[in-house]
């Protein structure tokens, strides 16, 4: 691993050479993150940062903050995402074994607003990668390799462990322990070797437009959580929390949603999850504002309460230092969020990784977007571990939960599958 101190050189320049973002990600080890079909693909590694515990964020924001500070960029293009670029990924929890990680690249590949670019990123060195002219790759793009076709088993949570849980976290709810608690459960399966990724990333991106699609140092999903977004001084946010199953044809779909929005069960979630993010970014920003009902989201395979937040920052301050203010939401961990954490260390008795953490990327001048990791997967070798979970308030049916976590389970299950 290259120092931190390494003085790093970008240079950002437009293109017209870019038509689809994915067909420049890379087979074994894909980084990006997407959203219909605009943002960030890496090629290649040219720093690896890692941390660890519970100054991980406050230890990446500061060795950011240092490394933006003494770096050379030429940006012809200066838009959010251009210039000197990080994407990263971090541990749900303080105590987790996984280790957090921000990576910059040696080339990023970028689209948004009908406007493609290519940054170079360089520490006193070549690319170390043959590019054309203009700054892309000269040959990025393998043959693709044969589709992957793979069976989840149980993992360390079973679905009886689940409900077993699940109901153990309703007995703390109605001693008043928490408000709010969100239970999961994991599923492995074995990659053939050199399995090609960009399929799977294809399929999630084809099926889930409208959710980031991500892959960062192996973890791989399509999440429709945004965590935070800083543009310019603004800030904005997406808060998901109750769910329901789709409907098989219009008029039960249509019923499905609407038993959703007229779930007092849901609504209550919704709302602590929503408080949670309003909580935290209030202190930091002005004019922040959130619609007084949630509205539903339509995805493939659910809908979800939603709810947009939007507001001005008062001072500066970069996507890193907000991530850590605001993770974790009430939507991933729980209300009171302490209480809850201490819960789910006592009884989920897996560690999470980098499950509901978040994901996403941050340039040299703080801008950023960053997801909460669902709806994925960490691929470690040849090994495969997805993740899903359910929010648990008074009410809550062991039953109904686990099935909410087979649909959460699907993207996943289905790209790979």
């Amino acid at each position: 691993m290259a120092s931190t101190h390494a003085v790093l050189s970008s240079v950002t320049r437009p293109t017209a050479s870019v038509d689809r973002l994915l067909d420049w990600i890379t087979p074994q080890h894909p980084l990006g993150f997407i959203r219909d079909g605009e943002g960030l693909v890496g090629i290649g590694e040219l720093l690896r940062l890692e941390f660890r515990g519970a100054t991980r964020f406050t230890d990446a924001a500061a060795a950011w903050n240092e490394l933006s500070r003494t770096a050379i960029i030429h940006d012809s293009v200066k838009r959010a995402g251009t210039g000197l670029i990080a994407l990263g990924s971090f541990a749900f929890a303080d105590s987790s074994d996984a280790v957090s990680v921000l990576i910059i690249p040696r080339i990023v590949v970028g689209s948004r607003d009908g406007i493609q670019w290519v940054t170079t990123i360089t520490a006193g060195e070549a690319s170390g990668l043959p590019v054309t002219s203009d700054g892309l790759p000269s040959d990025p793009r393998a043959a693709a390799g044969d589709p992957v076709h793979i069976v989840f088993t149980p993992g360390e949570m079973s679905a009886k462990g689940f409900t077993k849980t699940v109901k153990a976290a309703l007995r703390e709810i109605s001693h008043g322990a928490a408000a709010k608690i969100v239970i999961a459960r994991d599923q492995h399966a074995e990659l053939p070797e050199n399995a090609d990724l960009r399929i799977p990333l294809s399929a999630l991106a084809a099926r889930y437009p409208d959710t980031f699609t991500f892959a960062v140092d192996g973890l791989i999903g399509s999440s429709p959580e945004t965590l935070v977004r800083v543009q310019n001084g603004a800030v904005s946010a997406r808060v998901l929390a109750g769910s329901a199953a789709r409907g098989g044809d219009r008029i039960s779909d249509g019923r499905a949603a609407g038993s959703l929005m007229n779930s007092p069960k849901d609504q209550k979630e919704h709302a602590l999850a929503l408080a949670s993010v309003m909580d935290a970014l209030t202190p930091l920003s002005s004019e922040l504002h959130a619609a007084s009902a949630p509205f539903t989201l339509q995805l493939p395979n659910l809908w979800h309460l939603a709810t947009d937040i939007d507001g001005q920052l008062r001072e500066h301050a970069s996507a890193l230092d907000l991530i850590e203010i605001l993770h974790p939401t009430a939507a991933v961990a729980g209300t009171p969020t302490p209480d809850a954490i201490r819960i789910i260390d006592q009884l989920e008795g897996f560690d999470r990784g980098r499950y509901a953490g978040p994901v996403g990327w941050v340039d040299a001048h703080g801008n950023g977007e960053w997801a909460v990791a669902l709806r994925c997967a960490q691929v470690t070798d040849r090994r495969i571990t997805a993740y899903a979970g359910a929010g648990i308030v008074a009410g809550s049916d062991a039953k109904k939960e686990l099935a909410e976590t087979e649909l959460k389970f699907r993207p996943i299950v289905e790209a790979f599958g």
